[in-house]
């Protein structure tokens, strides 16, 4: 989605008017927020291009993440791609559920005395992150069709049987 779609899309649940009173710019100026930029005039480089030109600019995701904190979330960033590297469905689904496990253990261990220390948290917060992220891998991997692709190369490289 486009950020002026974000924008149109979030004005839709609240009030432009009052946007524009509370940041001090003008009503028309949030309307082109929403809109796409043309040469022909419309639209207006709008708040989340700047931001996203700020972090492209500086390649420091610290700017991300405390918009993520400040929005009550945590930011995880996506992997790469791993679809094209032969990432098997298997052996991936079994990587999840292992780190998971992992993840609950770590929790179990650390709640046994009844309290969890900051490095424990941190701990916590590591195993979490990285299951994260490996999961949105293999979403990634399933939207992009690469099991799909897999497996219709299983079986298009096994031998041809006929029954006599």
């Amino acid at each position: 989605m486009k950020s002026h779609e974000v924008l149109k899309k979030s004005f839709e649940a609240s009030s432009p008017k009052a946007i524009a009173a509370e940041l001090g710019v003008s009503l028309s100026l949030v309307y082109k927020w929403a809109q796409e930029q043309s040469e022909a005039g419309s639209g207006s480089r709008n708040p989340l291009d700047r931001v996203l030109e700020i972090h492209n600019l500086t390649e420091d995701y610290s700017l991300i993440e405390w918009l993520c904190e400040q929005s009550g979330g945590y930011f995880v960033r996506n992997p790469h791609s791993q679809c094209d590297q032969g990432y098997e469905v298997l052996p991936a689904t079994n990587e999840i559920v292992g780190q998971f496990s992992g993840l609950l253990t770590r929790i179990s261990q650390a709640a046994l005395d009844n309290s969890i220390t900051s490095d424990e948290a941190e701990e916590i917060r590591h195993c979490w992150d990285k299951l994260k992220s490996f999961a949105e891998g293999f979403v990634r991997c399933c939207e992009e069709g690469d099991f799909e692709l897999m497996k219709e190369e299983e079986e298009a490289d096994k031998p041809r049987t006929t029954l006599y």
